[in-house]
């Protein structure tokens, strides 16, 4: 099954949703940058989001230094962003609601 690119109505009404998220990439990709106490918070954090994408074969790329990870969403398949990424976003949000 075809992943499909979210149009960019879709896009920005999604990101109106998503307010802890922006857009990159010239709206191939959203990302968001967070910050915690320490390493292990971090790295904690980390291995629930990977247990998650795991689970539902999307995987984030991110880069995480000390107590910092940014994480950057987008479906290589559809060639940007699409909902799998919306989605992925709204499980990484609520693991820190």
């Amino acid at each position: 099954m075809a992943v499909e690119q979210l149009s960019e109505e879709e896009r920005d009404s999604w990101l109106r949703a998503l307010p802890k998220w922006s857009s990159c990439r010239d709206g191939a990709a959203i990302e968001r940058k967070f910050e915690f106490s320490d390493f292990s918070e971090a790295f904690s954090f980390m291995t629930r989001v990977a247990m998650i994408a795991e689970t539902r074969d999307h995987h984030p790329e991110w880069f995480n230094v000390y107590n910092r990870v940014e994480i950057t969403l987008t479906t290589h398949d559809a060639g940007g962003l699409s909902l799998r990424d919306v989605k992925m976003a709204r499980k990484i949000d609520a693991l820190l609601a």
